[in-house]
Parts: C-alpha cells; structure tokens; sequence
C-alpha cells in the first residue's frame, strides 16, 4: 500500500471511529469522504474546440471532462486503469444502468480467487457502485465505486471510476449515444 492510500485508510478509520461519517443507504455508500487533491466536482474553463455534450476522459489529468457549452466543462475526479489495462479510444455511451449487477471477468478472478462471482445492483460491495455508463462495444464503464479513497489512483481494471454522486449527476445529464473521447492527453483547464 503507497502512503497516499494508507492516509487515506486512516482518515477513513478515524472518520468512522469519530462519528464524522454521513453514510446513507445504498444511493450514497460510502460517500461521506471527500479527501483533499481535486476530489471536487467544478465548473472549469475549458478547450473551445470540443462541442457540448460529450464526454472526454482524460488519464493523464485524472479527469472526466462532461462539456456543457463551448469552452466549459464540468470536472470530475476519478481512478484510471492501472498499467496493462490501460487504453485510448472514441466510442458511444451505448446504454446506461441504475444499481448494475458486477460479475468479474475470468482474469480479475484468476488474479484474485476471493471475488465472488456476482454482485448484485444495489450491494453496498458492488464495485460499481449507485450508476453505469456503458462505453461502445467495449466491455469498459463509467461508473460509481464501493471504494472511494481510490479516486485519484490507478486501480482499475479499464474502467473509469467515480464518486457516486458524481456519476449519478453525470448519469442525469448524458444521454445514451453521448460521444465518448478517451486519452492520455492533458487538459489546461482554467
């Protein structure tokens, strides 16, 4: 475990220990913690170039840019790929989803024996959280997280992961067929 997610852990420990927590049922599980570094969803500046209503996820920022008019974006902080499950690409939100069931692939199953084979839509454990934004005809999501301290981080297994309430506000303004840009590239927001 690197020192920025063991602080994490034990910011998340001393909030459950003190009381400070603000769990809700299922819509918000695990949602009460927001951690300094851009865990914030905000309205920033942002490339004319790009039309409204569209989606452009960047990993090197750490960021899903949602565009609402021509040089505005809202930004949203989430967890990238980690190392081999990295990639690049333009597709379509092809179909969205309230509490998505979460079955692991053969992989992450070969990698760690422990997962179960399914996770019901609604669990408090279910790695996707409260919503799912299915991309093209990848078997990649944008999605929510049973796991929030890894907002920021390089954890997943291709998908984009965010806070619930951001991919349910997210999930309220995409409709299905939304462009989707995924990219290594950095963004100046401003």
């Amino acid at each position: 475990m690197n020192c920025r997610n063991l602080i994490r852990h034990l910011m998340v420990i001393m909030a459950v220990t003190l009381g400070f927590t603000t769990f809700q049922p299922v819509e918000a599980s695990a949602q009460g913690f927001f951690f300094g570094g851009g865990s914030s969803r905000s309205v920033v500046g942002f490339s004319k170039r790009h039309s409204p209503r569209q989606i452009i996820v960047s990993f090197g920022d750490r960021r899903l840019y949602y565009v609402t008019r021509r040089g505005e974006a809202i930004s949203y902080p989430i967890a990238i790929p980690k190392g081999s499950a990295r990639w690049a690409g333009v597709h379509r939100i092809t179909s969205k989803r309230v509490n998505p069931s979460w079955v692991p692939t053969p992989t992450m199953r070969r990698e760690n024996p422990r997962l179960p084979s399914y996770v019901p839509g609604g669990h408090p454990r279910n790695p996707l959280g409260v919503r799912a934004l299915y991309i093209g005809s990848t078997m990649y999501r944008i999605h929510g997280t049973d796991a929030p301290w890894q907002i920021g981080d390089a954890v997943s297994s291709g998908c984009i992961r965010m806070y619930n309430n951001h991919v349910i506000d997210l999930y309220r303004r995409v409709p299905v067929g939304t462009k989707v840009t995924v990219t290594w590239k950095r963004y100046k927001s401003y």
